[in-house]
C-alpha cells in the first residue's frame, strides 16, 4: 500500500476557497473511479497548509492513476482554478508498514 500527500501551501486567505474547491475535485474523482481523497488541514506549523491524502495498493496503481487523471479535461479545468490559490507545494509518497 502506498500513501500520496500532496502538500500545498497556500496563499494568505485562501484556505476556505481551495477546501471548496477540493470538493468539487472528490466528487470528479469518484465519477471516474479514482481513489477517494482525504483533506487535511493545519493546526499548528505553517499557516494555510492543505494536505491532500490518497492510498494506493502500489507505485504503479498509483502512476495509472495520476495519467487517468491528468489526461481528464474536467481535471485540467479544475487544475487550473487551483493554481492562483496556491503559493507553493510538495508530495510525499509513504509505503504503509503494518
Amino acid at each position: 500500500m502506498v500513501v500520496v500527500r500532496n502538500i500545498f501551501q497556500l496563499k494568505f486567505g485562501k484556505a476556505r476557497e481551495a477546501r471548496d474547491l477540493w470538493k468539487e475535485a472528490s466528487a470528479m474523482m469518484r465519477k471516474h473511479g479514482l481513489p477517494e481523497t482525504r483533506l487535511l488541514t493545519d493546526l499548528t506549523g505553517q499557516y494555510y497548509t492543505l494536505v491532500a491524502e490518497s492510498s494506493y495498493e502500489s507505485l504503479s496503481a498509483y502512476e495509472e492513476g495520476t495519467r487517468k487523471e491528468s489526461g481528464l479535461a474536467e481535471f485540467k479545468a479544475w487544475y487550473q482554478k487551483l493554481v492562483p490559490l496556491v503559493e507553493s507545494g510538495r508530495r510525499e509518497l509513504f509505503s504503509v508498514v503494518d
